[in-house]
């Protein structure tokens, strides 16, 4: 059985590999059946739409549960001292970018979710009896400009996100999201050695 390179250090354990994947794959269908009708391509695109929502929720909500009981939480949340960074510092496992675009996503996904689910309800699910006056009209108005103000955010982040992860110096952080590892070097390059977070 072959060994495993010792310079090669995992930064995502398989798990969390797994709901990055699983959100890039939900995100995608949302947006497009979502924005493809906008655009004159017509297709049954409201169940596919909530059915990948609900998926996207519980996956949120697994990977809250996941993070706040079997993982670092504070290590995603930004504190003044990265503010060190800008000169120079190197960051533990996720530098201030990373954070803010992690806060960034999370403001955006749990706002679709929540709205999402209320809009669930107007317009009819399993979940839900379809029931369009449960809320005024004022209401609904609010919550489809919320939701679709979280799904621009959301494009928005999709492409700072892709554009990031394909530059050549961001490569190692791609492949430890495809791979979960990045090497010894490539983490002591861009992170305080030792600081790269839990599995």
């Amino acid at each position: 059985m072959a060994t495993e390179p010792l310079d090669k250090v995992q930064r995502h354990a398989g798990i969390d590999r797994l709901f990055h994947w699983v959100t890039a794959a939900t995100m995608v269908v949302l947006l497009a059946t979502s924005l493809l009708p906008i655009i004159g391509i017509r297709f049954a695109w409201v169940d596919l739409h909530w059915m990948a929502g609900v998926l996207l929720t519980v996956a949120i909500v697994l990977h809250i549960v996941r993070a706040t009981f079997w993982q670092q939480l504070m290590v995603i949340v930004p504190r003044p001292a990265d503010l060190a960074e800008f000169s120079g510092a190197r960051p533990g496992k996720y530098s201030l970018p990373q954070k803010l675009m992690h806060l960034a996503w999370a403001l955006a996904v749990v706002a679709a979710a929540v709205t999402g689910v209320l809009l669930m309800i107007k317009a009819g699910t399993p979940f839900f009896v379809r029931n369009p006056y449960v809320f005024t009209l004022g209401t609904w108005g609010y919550l489809t400009l919320l939701h679709d103000l979280a799904a621009l955010l959301s494009v928005f982040l999709i492409m700072v996100h892709v554009y990031f992860g394909l530059l050549p110096e961001k490569r190692a952080y791609l492949r430890s999201m495809a791979k979960g590892w990045m090497t010894r070097a490539e983490l002591r390059a861009h992170h305080r050695d030792g600081e790269r977070g839990p599995p």
